[in-house]
Formats: C-alpha cells, sequence, structure tokens
C-alpha cells in the first residue's frame, strides 16, 4: 500500500465543504486571554466582550466566574491564573 496517498471516508448527513464563516460575528477574530482556573487545575480561552471593554469567562468543570477589565494602559500578557 502507498503510505502517502490520502484516504477520504463519504459520512451521510456531513457536507463535505465547511459552511463559510458568518460574518460579523464568532469568536473567530475575538481577542482572547488564556486563564489557568486553579480551582480545578485547569486552561480555558477567555473571550473579550462585544463592547471590548472586559474579558468575562467560567471554569469549564465548576463554573467559577473570573472578569478581567480592559484598561487604558493594558498589558502584554496572555496568560493569567484565576485563585
Amino acid at each position: 500500500m502507498d503510505e502517502d496517498r490520502p484516504y477520504y471516508v463519504d459520512i451521510p448527513g456531513v457536507e463535505s465543504e465547511p459552511p463559510p464563516a458568518q460574518s460579523g460575528g464568532g469568536l473567530r477574530n475575538r481577542p482572547w486571554v488564556g486563564i489557568l482556573f486553579e480551582c480545578c487545575g485547569v486552561y480555558a480561552r477567555v473571550y473579550r466582550n462585544a463592547e471590548g471593554t472586559a474579558y468575562r469567562g467560567r471554569c469549564p468543570r465548576c463554573g467559577a466566574q473570573v472578569h478581567l477589565r480592559v484598561g487604558p494602559d493594558g498589558t502584554n500578557a496572555r496568560f493569567f491564573t484565576a485563585r
């Protein structure tokens, strides 16, 4: 067999091409920060709100909330720890 040959599988009900991206929404182009939730020892992305004033999110395991305000001077940090 040729190991370099790609294999394709047709699954009924699954589109062969991904749907086009919807304009003006979604999280794909929205800024995010990484948060280590110490409560459960897990990481998650937290996305900036639509107004651009804060980042809000929850621990994916226990639901603990985190809220980071966007300040006038900002920071270059992209990862934080929620304690």
